[in-house]
This record gives C-alpha cells, sequence and structure tokens, in this order.
C-alpha cells in the first residue's frame, strides 16, 4: 500500500461539493445545464437544419422566433426542489437561460420554417426556395 500525499485534491473536493447532492446521487440543480446548447449546422441541396443539444429541457421551455432574417432560439427555465425530512430540510433552485442567434441567408424559404423537439435535441428545418435549390444537369442545345 502506497502512502502519496495528494497536495492536489482540494479543487476535486470543492468540484464534489457543488456537483453532488448530500444525500446521494448527483444535485437536481446541476441537471437544469447552466452552458449554452451546443449547435451543428447542416446543409443539404433542399435545406438547412440547426440541431440544438438541450436535454433536460421540454419543446414549452424554447422560444423560437424571427426578426427579418435573424433567427433567436432561447429558453429560461427555473427550478425549485424543496425536501422536508423529520431531522432536515433541504431546498435547492436553479435557474438556466441563454439565447443564441442565427442570421439567416437570403436563400432560406422562412414562412416555411419547422421545428420540433426529440430525444433532447430541438431541430430546426430551414427550407431553401425553389430558386435556391441545386437544379439537375441538363445539356443547353445551342441555336
Amino acid at each position: 500500500m502506497s502512502l502519496v500525499k495528494r497536495t492536489d485534491r482540494l479543487p476535486f473536493i470543492l468540484e464534489d461539493i457543488f456537483n453532488t447532492d448530500w444525500f446521494g446521487g448527483t444535485s437536481s440543480v446541476s441537471k437544469i445545464g447552466l452552458n449554452t446548447p451546443a449547435v451543428n449546422i447542416k446543409e443539404t441541396d433542399d435545406s438547412f437544419t440547426i440541431d440544438l443539444a438541450a436535454p433536460g429541457l421540454t419543446k414549452e421551455d424554447f422560444v423560437i422566433e424571427l426578426d427579418t432574417n435573424v433567427l433567436l432560439i432561447s429558453s429560461e427555465v427555473s427550478k425549485e426542489i424543496k425536501e422536508e425530512r423529520e431531522t432536515y430540510t433541504r431546498k435547492e433552485f436553479g435557474y438556466s437561460t441563454f439565447k443564441r442567434s442565427f442570421t439567416l441567408p437570403d436563400t432560406v424559404k422562412t414562412v416555411d420554417i419547422l421545428a420540433s423537439y426529440d430525444n433532447g435535441v430541438l431541430s430546426v428545418k430551414l427550407p431553401k426556395k425553389e430558386e435556391a435549390k441545386v437544379q439537375p444537369k441538363r445539356s443547353i442545345e445551342i441555336s
């Protein structure tokens, strides 16, 4: 058995205190997600798709707005947990908010934008205007 003095343990202890529930398990507050969600943007011939990773939220937690050619996705969530037992009372609360904005190209058909939320991912589909879609190769006759 090795007796090694750990001088670097203090940051880990503080991390444990702030990230762990005092009575076992992971803190419910930390499940809210206090960071700006990651985003993937994919382009196909017909559309753009914005996928925003936001597990633990519901579709009602999002606000999606379009102002001219700027798409704004935001969320504001507040949660409170209160647990009362014979020997103690525990009260935790959490607040999470984020805003992401995207300047849309003129090729997006803004009236047909669709959004869905499934398995922790918000997907916003931005269809392209007909004239912006890739046209098939064709031959042009010379006159």
